[in-house]
């Protein structure tokens, strides 16, 4: 089910002829998001959807889902697209975000999306957005604005 969030999918030509399966792997071996309950709901060349069900252990206060789980999941997205786009044996190191909240993630369903805005040989910017959906309605709560490195000859583990 889309809730009828925006998605840009911009014809990137990716390095790596396995990317797919590449950010796949690198996914199940992310420890915070198996932690979190995270689960990679789509990949294409140069974006990235993952989605987190409430729990009531990754709220805060009121109940909503905390900003540093949110910030997290938006992180591992806009991350995973800029992965896509990377040449083999080569992998993905955040350097930079910023992140504003626009509403309180209240929802039963964390959205993030990730979309590679310029990709570079060495920088990767990309753009992360996350929506709380409750009662089938989707929210925009959080945008970002990353900075990737390319770390080359640094293959996955």
């Amino acid at each position: 089910m889309s809730y009828g969030i925006p998605r840009d999918e911009a014809k990137f030509d990716p390095r790596d002829p396995h990317w797919d399966a590449k950010v796949r792997d690198s996914f199940t071996k992310q420890g915070v998001m198996g932690l979190l309950g995270a689960t990679l709901a789509d990949v294409w060349p140069g974006g990235c959807e993952i989605h987190l069900p409430y729990r009531p252990d990754l709220s805060q206060q009121h109940g909503f889902f905390h900003a540093g789980v949110t910030s997290t999941v938006v992180d591992s997205a806009a991350g995973y697209a800029g992965f896509s786009l990377m040449a083999p044996n080569s992998s993905v190191l955040s350097v930079e975000f910023k992140i504003n909240l626009l509403a309180p993630a209240d929802g039963e369903l964390l959205i993030a999306t990730g979309e590679v805005i310029k990709p570079g040989r060495n920088l990767v910017i990309t753009r992360g957005d996350a929506w709380a959906v409750k009662h089938g309605k989707a929210t925009h709560c959080a945008m970002m604005q990353q900075t990737l490195m390319t770390m080359h000859g640094k293959a996955e583990n």
